[in-house]
């Protein structure tokens, strides 16, 4: 197991689970290598620009949320050998596997719009969601400029597909508890090439539908087309690739996004712009022309969602494919794409999601009582969930 996220914790958790008998004979081993002692509840990190969570809050060590039958090593994995089915890491060491999970993730990379990384800000990692925190905390006038970034891999979302929304209404929210929302505008736009359904708000065809009514009701001013291809940090003007200038004096971004380089120096990635994703099976997760090599996560170069939702559903494939490959020599279960979320829509309201490959999210009404669920799952459900419990 390659990775210690939310995809590679619980996969490892289940495995345990799955071959206990197997492991207290002796016949099979589990292994973890992650380069982090450190396991941090990422989709959170959007909070903390907010100031509605701490550093402390999000985190345990990694070691406490894996099972003893684990074999836990803090390396980093510097290059894969699919073919030779082992993997060489930072200390020195050549493991070899008989099975492999790669849940290696993904890394924001502003670097790759000119000036994106001195004059925007974004909160998908912990110090740059402070960053931003800070920023809002002084704002008493101007505008918030929102801009969405996809891969350029075609058919590849960016992460988390309903980040932006849910930060545009949670910020919505906090200008209104400070008393500065009528000083502040508020603009949502989105790239001209969405993946998933051109030229809307949201990857979705019925959120793009519904999404219109919620910014109109909030003051929120909408912009389709508009595709960040520049920044311009001394001027604070974001720049289209359609040829538009737009002003800031915040510009909240979603980020290009990148494998990480042992899986981009693996050589196996089809992706455009070296973006690195590996070419991943649809149905069963393997990594196409490696049988014994799995994908999950954000590394994957699948239509769907970026996100601990999509890893919730793709883990107990990925268990039972090991098994039945393991116990009776084939596949025994296929991924259908599925995805759940329960979308944060202002800072109390929540919406459940559900949507897999065949079928687009269908919109509930956002409540408290989805809230609830939200504010549950960030303070306790999600670590059941990494656990391997839930």
């Amino acid at each position: 197991m390659v990775g210690g996220g939310i995809g590679g914790t619980m996969t490892a958790n289940s495995l345990v689970t799955k071959f206990q008998r197997e492991i207290a004979n002796g016949k099979v081993k589990v292994t973890m290598l992650s380069d982090n002692p450190w396991h941090y509840y990422k989709p959170a990190f959007m909070y903390v620009a907010f100031d509605m969570y701490f550093k402390g809050e999000l985190r345990r060590k990694q070691q406490s949320l894996l099972r003893p039958e684990i074999d836990f090593q803090l390396d980093k994995v510097e290059a894969f050998d699919f073919k030779g089915s082992k993997v060489k890491t930072a200390s020195g060491k050549t493991i070899s596997y008989d099975y492999i999970v790669v849940s290696t993730g993904c890394l924001p990379a502003p670097e790759r719009i000119e000036g994106l990384k001195e004059g925007g800000d974004y909160f998908y990692q912990y110090e740059p969601a402070r960053k931003l925190s800070d920023k809002l905390l002084t704002l008493e006038k101007g505008r918030v400029f929102v801009t969405v970034n996809f891969p350029e891999t075609p058919n590849v979302p960016h992460q988390c597909g309903i980040a932006p929304m849910e930060t545009t209404l949670m910020l919505d929210e906090y200008l209104r508890r400070k008393g500065v929302r009528d000083q502040i505008e508020i603009v949502y736009t989105y790239p001209t090439v969405s993946q998933l359904l051109r030229n809307c708000l949201f990857m979705q065809e019925e959120v793009c539908s519904v999404l219109p009514p919620i910014f109109e009701e909030r003051d929120i001013k909408y912009k389709r087309s508009f595709t960040l291809a520049k920044v311009d940090p001394e001027r604070k003007v974001a720049i289209s690739s359609e040829g538009e200038e737009e002003e800031f004096d915040i510009l909240m971004s979603t980020p290009p996004i990148r494998a990480v380089d042992a899986v981009i120096n693996s050589g196996l990635s089809q992706a455009a712009n070296n973006e690195g994703w590996l070419p991943t099976d649809r149905d069963t997760l393997q990594l196409e022309g490696y049988p014994n090599a799995y994908v999950m996560g954000d590394t994957v170069d699948l239509p769907i969602s970026k996100a601990g939702g999509s890893c919730h559903n793709q883990c107990p494939v990925i268990v039972n494919n090991i098994a039945g490959d393991m116990r009776l020599g084939r596949i025994v279960e296929h991924y259908d794409g599925k995805v759940q979320a329960v979308a944060q829509m202002g800072l109390e309201a929540g919406m459940p999601l559900f949507y897999n490959y065949d079928k687009d999210v269908y919109p509930t009404p956002p409540t408290k009582v989805g809230g609830l669920l939200r504010k549950a799952f960030n303070r306790g459900i999600y670590w059941s969930v990494a656990r391997g419990i839930i």
